[in-house]
């Protein structure tokens, strides 16, 4: 590649890179502080704020049916995104004072539907202007990562600096807190309108306006039926919802924690929890790093046992934080840091290592779809179903005084993550016959 079209290629890739930034840094400024703004502030109900996360889910579920028809049939990519954006920062921006539940309700599922397609529409833009997506697409994405890290931590910092006061008991500190979390909407609809804007610079993404081709559903469902996938795909809503139940709820725990320990820590990441969870972000881009070094050493059943663990470990770690801590004298904010932590060998060794999976036992001509099956699967089915949980089991969790005992709380998922942990080892194949199959050399002539 010439010196010019390496400065072109250079050029494409901070301007994508800058795309994946802005779109997941408006995700991230709001999504870890929902249950605790809406907890503690808006004064909602566990199962009434486990509606507000199934309703994302729905988005999620809808999504590739409105970007496929709109901005792969009739919009350029770059104009159905910047539209979006600029919708989606007017919803959000209200979200920050409605204090109705079927309002926000209502708003929750709207801001779903027109935020919800732009994550899958940036990366289709970002594979159709790379020159070389297997080189570049991890270097642009990883960016995503990296604002979703700036803003959870920023936000914290401001609630830290502008929304904790002086002196007062834990609770008065932990109700200013969560009202200042108001601010997580307002920032995330200010990025959002920024992102409207930049969308609009993107390099041209014209629909491809081709006839539409046939469809592969049913075949890729034939194939799932089939091992490793129907083990894969029978731990998939689980897991979906084990991790939904982390999200849920682990930023009101950091934050609880946050508020009544004087750390050091607060100074580094703020406090409200946000701040804290971007640790888990952090050993996300390192696990995604190494997977690839080895991948070829463990296998794959090797490699989901550990992400499972990591789910069962981490709620273990969470549950019975003061219980690890009085016996060993570790002390608790190391341990929960531990926690955190474990969200990198979670998303890594399960989450993307089943897409890889889904990938290599499924034939070309039904990838795409077998994809969007699992994806529908993990990122819709699980979640809805695992946000209505997390409230149920939320409400079981209270203690007479309206207190929330966390060893109970967290001790429902960890012994999920134990039990899938089981079905796995017995039932998910050591080796694949496909792959296998593929490795067989051709028979002499």
């Amino acid at each position: 590649m010439d010196s010019t079209a390496e400065r072109n290629a250079s050029m494409v890739r901070t301007r994508l890179s800058v795309m994946m930034f802005l779109q997941y840094a408006i995700w991230g400024a709001w999504l870890p502080l929902l249950w605790p703004f809406l907890s503690g502030h808006r004064g909602f109900s566990p199962s009434q704020i486990g509606d507000m996360f199934a309703v994302g889910a729905v988005g999620a579920i809808i999504a590739p049916f409105i970007a496929g028809q709109i901005a792969d049939r009739r919009f350029a990519t770059e104009k159905f995104l910047g539209i979006s954006h600029l919708m989606g920062a007017i919803l959000v921006w209200r979200l920050a004072t409605l204090q109705g539940y079927g309002q926000f309700l209502f708003l929750s599922l709207c801001y779903s539907i027109i935020y919800s397609p732009t994550l899958s529409l940036t990366n289709s833009i970002s594979f159709h202007h790379l020159p070389d997506r297997d080189r570049d697409f991890g270097k642009v994405r990883v960016w995503g990562t990296i604002g979703w890290i700036f803003v959870g931590i920023g936000i914290g910092q401001w609630l830290l600096n502008v929304h904790t006061p002086g002196e007062g008991t834990a609770e008065e500190i932990l109700a200013a807190q969560h009202a200042g979390m108001a601010d997580a909407f307002r920032l995330s609809a200010i990025l959002g309108a920024l992102m409207g804007v930049y969308c609009f610079t993107l390099p041209h993404t014209p629909p491809a306006r081709q006839a539409k081709e046939s469809n592969a559903s049913w075949e890729a469902i034939k194939e799932v039926r089939r091992q490793p996938l129907v083990t894969l795909f029978l731990l998939a809503v689980p897991i979906s919802m084990i991790h939904q139940f982390y999200f849920v709820h682990t930023s009101t725990f950091l934050g609880e924690f946050q508020s009544k320990t004087a750390t050091t820590i607060n100074k580094v990441f703020g406090v409200g929890g946000a701040g804290l969870m971007t640790i888990g972000q952090m050993t996300e881009v390192a696990v995604l790093a190494l997977i690839p070094l080895v991948a070829k050493t463990i296998s794959r059943k090797g490699l989901l046992a550990i992400g499972i663990a990591a789910y069962a470990l981490r709620m273990f770690l969470f549950a019975y934080v003061k219980s690890i801590a009085g016996s060993t004298g570790i002390p608790e904010i190391a341990l929960l840091i531990s926690g955190v932590a474990l969200h990198g060998f979670c998303f890594g060794c399960f989450i993307f290592v089943a897409f890889m999976i889904v990938d290599e036992e499924t034939t070309p001509d039904v990838r795409a779809s077998a994809q969007s099956l699992f994806n529908l699967v993990i990122v819709g089915i699980g979640i809805i179903v695992g946000s209505k949980v997390a409230g149920w089991v939320a409400e079981w969790a209270k203690t007479a005084d309206d207190k929330t005992d966390y060893t109970r709380l967290f001790s429902v998922p960890m012994w999920g993550a134990v039990g899938c942990l089981a079905v796995l080892l017995a039932l998910y194949p050591r080796k694949s016959a496909r792959l296998a199959l593929r490795a067989e050399p051709p028979d002499a002539p």
